[in-house]
């Protein structure tokens, strides 16, 4: 036994207040343990995003740095690498050639595009010559593309050969006020004619690199309080915000990620590898990666197929993945599948390594030691399917079921753990931590340079003070934003006496771990006067595996749930299949027989989860589409886009509630 005294991750550093003369009333301020002192001081060499480069590239010259899978004949072939040294010597080069276009120190440049090492280029040698980078979302279209530009007054874009029709289209019309594009490899004729038109330069990637080779200039460092990014959220309602973050905000994640890594017996080294594919233009992936390049360690590009992913991860066999739910989902679903086409007897004894795993974790073993026999009968062979080296899971960007994660840590034979941030935050500012079983299911605490607290919401009924403790998360450190770009009205909304508002509702335990439980905009009250937290709801009844996605809608005028669900394809035309439909999944999605079976389904998950009687659904709408970015139902982070959704579904949602009625008349009559 390995012992099952209980780890202290916080400190309390500030006692909960009552509310007092309209103020809401707050609860205690928690602090990581290794901040337990205040927050560590910075290394001299890790003050900026480009220190923390620059220092790399000394450092571990030889070492793989970026790699990529060129296509041939339409197929992506295997990794290809470029140094620390290539890299640091094609960033001088792309920073001297956007100083001859004049682009000076505090400009704003555009990257748009997928994940690819031109990327990071691009983003470094806006650091080394202290221009702020401005990701533009490769998953938003024109629309968006064109706000950025013109809000931010981009320069220059670097931009992914696909996208050039994008920026070139009439629709956005922000593009006469660019310099140039700068294609991640080259752009065809009639694309440099159009940009010449509307009195821009086109170069190609090559081109662009020989023009600063040609006329060397040193870098221009920027100083800790400079802007290094302003990265756009998209938000789930109107324009997206210019969340600004300053380059010692970068220095202190990457910084407090060494001393959280520092704490456990596998150390981060140059051997680590990452496999990237959730945007660069989002902070999670970003921020990851400026951790493995302060290590020396190696970042993988996916090659652009997100359904196709094994295929990366059995081609790079990376040791670090980091995913939002739904990858994680897909790769517990893709599990059980295998686990179902197994011969009984053989599921019995994976079901019983399962438990026997599960019960030493709890009682205090790590993974590695929880049972050994169990990893290499059955779980080595999970491990096989994610790559083989897999040493660590990340999820983030939502909360993860705590089936999905309990499954994962058991069976990953690898460290997993869920963490919890913003934009606003510079990604993750609580954190879990491996092989402690009393963290599955939550966020985690607070991470090295991150303060937590929670304040009252009256109109949600929830106190900080109470038992549980639950609140509107507040956050405070170094790594939070220094606001929204041309927006200090905004800023002054989110941003009070140094605390960022996140807008999610946290529940924290006495000892400053935090659970996610709902979002403080995401309610709203039936006409019985009862509050419903939607995405706690949606949470529940997506787990039926007949439902792929649910989309929870109520209406202040209305006393009864509604939702719209996207059928799971695959278990739908089983279902069918066993119960006489024939027809396409399509046509299946239209059958009442599918609309019966999905209402008992979220019953059942309602029932179980102990739901009250008005949280229960009462009609649903079946649309086998996916809530997509395409229709504007969800953002590219896949939050839904819940006024965007209630207009796109309300004359089948108004149709639904006028049914509904029409039976409650009829039962009444009867």
């Amino acid at each position: 036994m390995e012992g099952t005294k209980k780890q202290v991750f916080t400190i309390q550093v500030e006692d909960g207040k009552p509310g007092k003369d309209g103020q809401p009333a707050v609860g205690p301020v928690f602090r990581n343990i290794l901040a337990k002192d205040g927050f560590p001081p910075l290394d001299p060499d890790m003050r900026t995003s480009w220190d923390v480069f620059r220092t790399a590239a000394g450092k571990y010259p030889d070492n793989r740095m970026l790699g990529w899978r060129p296509f041939k004949d339409g197929v992506p072939g295997p990794y290809l690498w470029k140094s620390y040294k290539e890299v640091y010597e094609e960033v001088l080069q792309i920073g001297s050639a956007l100083q001859q276009l004049g682009v000076q120190p505090g400009s704003r440049v555009g990257i748009y595009g997928s994940n690819c090492p031109q990327w990071v280029v691009a983003m470094q040698a806006c650091n080394g010559y202290s221009i702020i980078c401005v990701p533009l979302y490769d998953t938003l279209g024109a629309g968006a593309v064109d706000y950025i530009i013109d809000h931010a007054e981009i320069d220059v874009v670097f931009i992914q050969d696909k996208k050039i029709k994008e920026i070139l289209s009439p629709n956005c019309t922000s593009a006469t006020r660019l310099k140039a594009l700068v294609a991640f490899t080259s752009a065809n004729n009639e694309q440099i004619k159009d940009a010449e038109q509307i009195g821009m330069k086109m170069y190609s990637w090559n081109d662009f690199l020989k023009m600063g080779k040609d006329k060397p200039v040193q870098p221009r460092p920027p100083q800790p309080n400079d802007t290094c990014t302003i990265m756009y959220t998209s938000g789930t309602s109107g324009q997206p915000k210019g969340v600004m973050l300053s380059h010692e905000s970068h220095g202190m994640y990457v910084k407090g990620v060494d001393l959280f890594m520092d704490q456990f017996e596998d150390k981060m080294s140059t051997e680590d590898v990452f496999l990237s594919f959730l945007p660069l233009a989002h902070i999670l992936d970003r921020m990851i990666e400026e951790y493995f390049f302060h290590k020396g360690a190696s970042v993988g590009y996916y090659h652009g197929d997100l359904n196709a992913l094994r295929d990366d991860l059995m081609e790079l066999k990376p040791t670090l993945l980091v995913g939002v739910p739904r990858v994680y989902e897909k790769i517990y679903e893709g599990i059980l599948k295998a686990l179902a086409d197994l011969r009984p007897l053989r599921r019995v004894i994976f079901n019983a390594l399962y438990n026997r795993k599960l019960a030493g974790m709890k009682a205090g073993y790590t993974q590695k030691t929880a049972s050994p026999f169990a990893d290499m009968l059955a779980f080595r062979k999970v491990k096989a399917r994610l790559g083989g080296r897999l040493r660590l899971l990340i999820s983030g960007g939502a909360p993860l079921s705590t089936e999905i994660e309990e499954f994962m840590r058991v069976t990953s034979c690898a460290y997993f753990i869920q963490g919890y941030g913003l934009t606003e935050t510079l990604g993750p500012s609580t954190v879990g931590y491996p092989d402690d079983m009393s963290l599955v299911g939550t966020a985690g605490v607070a991470a090295t340079f991150t303060e937590l607290r929670l304040e009252e919401v009256p109109e949600m009924g929830y106190d900080p003070l109470g038992v549980p403790s639950r609140g509107e998360i507040l956050i405070r450190g170094s790594t939070v934003f220094t606001g929204y770009y041309k927006n200090p009205e905004l800023t002054n909304e989110v941003m009070v006496d140094g605390w960022f508002h996140t807008g999610d509702i946290g529940e924290m335990t006495p000892d400053g771990i935090l659970k996610v439980i709902d979002r403080k905009k995401n309610i709203f009250k039936l006409s019985q006067g009862e509050y419903v937290a939607v995405e706690y709801l949606e949470k529940v009844y997506v787990f039926p595996p007949i439902i792929e996605d649910i989309w929870v809608y109520g209406d202040s005028y209305k006393s009864m749930l509604v939702a719209v669900v996207n059928p799971h394809e695959e278990n739908t035309m089983k279902w069918a299949g066993s119960n006489g439909y024939k027809g396409s999944f399509s046509e299946i999605c239209k059958s009442e027989g599918l609309k019966e079976h999905v209402l008992k389904e979220l019953a059942a998950a309602a029932q179980k989860n102990k739901l009250r009687g008005f949280e229960y659904i009462k009609g649903v709408v079946l649309d086998p589409v996916p809530f997509d970015i395409e229709r504007d139902l969800v953002t590219a982070t896949m939050k839904k886009r819940r006024n965007y959704m209630l207009k796109y579904y309300q004359p089948e949602i108004d149709k639904l509630y006028k049914a509904l009625e029409g039976q409650r008349a009829a039962n009444k009559a009867k």
